[in-house]
């Protein structure tokens, strides 16, 4: 039964695809100009040839283009407050220190501040510092940024700010 059923299976298929190959398609223009396909002759009708296959693409290279990582924008410091050339009132000698890095801080990142060419402390993972017992006078800042690995990506320009502060004359 089994084998009936396949044998017929395969003439029909086989009749169905000789009926696609010997259809024929033509192809007018209305009064309007509108394409008239059809499987039966008109006057002035031209044959389709449908033996090519015109919607199938061909094959591609399916491997995709190398991408270019993006350069890497290098990184920038610049010291925020205080300002360059401006003035620190304040009797304790605390100043505030605070940086701007760009792009965007990333973690594993380090920041030393120099005072007057001389590291204040460890590089730490801010870059906001706070000094505490500064003498008065004229004082140099500059701000370094470290990598992962400890090496030395970028140097803010240094800044130069006065700091006041109330002086005792002694009578002696």
């Amino acid at each position: 039964m089994n084998k009936v059923l396949f044998t017929l299976l395969i003439l029909f298929s086989t009749s169905i695809l000789q009926a696609q190959e010997n259809k024929k398609v033509f192809v007018t223009r209305d009064a309007n100009g509108v394409l008239v396909f059809s499987d039966s002759p008109q006057p002035g009708a031209e044959e389709v040839n449908l033996s090519s296959r015109a919607n199938i693409m061909e094959a591609t290279d399916p491997t995709l283009p190398s991408r270019k990582q993006p350069a890497k924008e290098p990184f920038t410091v610049e010291i925020a407050q205080p300002e360059d050339q401006g003035t620190v009132r304040d009797n304790t000698g605390s100043v505030y220190v605070s940086g701007k890095i760009s792009p965007m801080f990333e973690r594993g990142l380090r920041v030393r501040l120099l005072v007057d060419g001389k590291p204040q402390a460890e590089p730490q993972n801010n870059a906001v510092f706070i000094l505490r017992d500064i003498e008065r006078g004229e004082h140099k800042l500059q701000m370094e940024l470290f990598d992962q690995s400890g090496k030395l990506i970028a140097t803010s320009p240094v800044t130069t700010f006065y700091l006041h502060r109330a002086s005792v004359i002694s009578p002696n």
